[in-house]
């Protein structure tokens, strides 16, 4: 799978496509034995997936966003809210000139609050715009690949993202995952706080119970789910 588009400018005039993806994940820690860039590549599979289904065209992934209650951690960088919402709004003037009509968000960070203002503030102009996967897009892959832990445990570096890069980019997954399950359900300081207040591993979730065959199961409840957006 080809996470980064290879098109041509030529590819693009002939294309013409109307929807755009913009992939959005961050550079974070996920534990000792997911890479830095888990969610950037989260969120470039999954835009991968969709450009093989719909008429879609892709962007090249936004890699660094909001991560600051990860700061505890080494590797880790962030950007600004108001950067990364400056960033998005550029970019959707630049497609819409270069033709397009919509704008897909598919954001692979929970942190990234402010996309969904930036989404909500777009339905008044003429560029029309989305964020996938949304909170039910999630919960509805979940259930059907049979995930164990519900969105609330499994916030980060858990069953889920763990077995999305066991199906896509196993070989990016370090051994040790089996052996760092984690739970912390009550987070309701985690915005002042940070993650080191609910985890010294910087895991929060049950990666233990990850495999590659729930990783193909979630893409592939994702790719139906973004029918609806569509």
């Amino acid at each position: 799978m080809d996470l980064l588009p290879a098109d041509t400018t030529l590819d693009a005039r002939d294309r013409g496509t109307a929807v755009t993806l913009l992939p959005i994940g961050s550079f974070e820690q996920h534990g000792p034995y997911l890479p830095l860039t888990t969610d950037t590549l989260v969120a470039s599979t999954i835009a991968a997936e969709l450009a093989t289904v719909y008429p879609v065209s892709r962007l090249p992934p936004i890699t660094i966003s909001c991560s600051h209650e990860h700061a505890a951690w080494p590797g880790t960088v962030s950007i600004s809210a108001t950067t990364l919402a400056a960033i998005v709004r550029d970019v959707a003037a630049s497609v819409q000139h270069a033709g397009a009509s919509t704008l897909v968000l598919v954001n692979g960070h929970g942190g990234n609050y402010v996309l969904g203002n930036v989404v909500q503030e777009a339905s008044l102009g003429t560029l029309r715009m989305a964020l996938f996967p949304t909170e039910p897009d999630w919960d509805d892959a979940r259930a059907e690949a049979g995930l164990t832990t519900t969105g609330l445990s499994d916030m980060h570096a858990g069953e889920l993202e763990t077995s999305i890069l066991l199906h896509a980019l196993p070989d990016l997954v370090r051994p040790g995952y089996e052996r760092v399950d984690h739970l912390a359900d009550d987070r309701r300081y985690l915005l002042t706080r940070g993650m080191q207040a609910y985890t010294e591993s910087g895991v929060v979730g049950r990666p233990s119970l990850a495999s590659a065959e729930k990783g193909r199961a979630v893409l592939a409840s994702l790719v139906r789910s973004f029918a609806g957006h569509l």
